[in-house]
């Protein structure tokens, strides 16, 4: 089990990275999923992502308290409107953009009730230091 987990942190890993480039796949979910397989299967690599400057606070602030900073919310939901509005110019289906509306505003929906940490700044490098 623990190779499983290990591949799938990997491959979670790797289409996180993908999806910094490609608007439409979406990098938060794979890099939590990343760093949760590679919980169980080397806690070593999952330190690594808990340290990495940019993941790090992020990733941390949900294992803790399930809270996503503001200023990710605000990138995220922005980011979901201005794709929405590329999908509602380019496409000409009438379906597309309704099935894409209901999935896209559950997502958005989810961000935004996610509370922020409770500290009300975004969580440092030097919270997952002291861990």
């Amino acid at each position: 089990m623990r190779r499983f987990y290990l591949c799938l942190g990997y491959g979670s890993l790797a289409l996180g990275i993908v999806g910094i480039f490609l608007p439409i796949l979406p990098t938060t979910p794979f890099v939590l999923l990343a760093a949760w397989c590679f919980a169980r299967s080397n806690p070593a690599l999952a330190e690594r992502l808990y340290r990495h400057p940019r993941f790090g606070p992020l990733l941390t602030a949900w294992r803790d308290q399930r809270a996503i900073p503001r200023h990710a919310k605000i990138y995220a939901l922005t980011t979901i409107a201005l794709s929405y509005a590329l999908i509602l110019w380019l496409t000409e289906s009438r379906i597309l953009p309704v099935v894409l509306a209901a999935i896209m505003g559950s997502v958005a929906l989810y961000i935004a009730t996610r509370p922020t940490p409770r500290d009300h700044a975004d969580v440092t490098l030097s919270d997952v230091r002291d861990r």
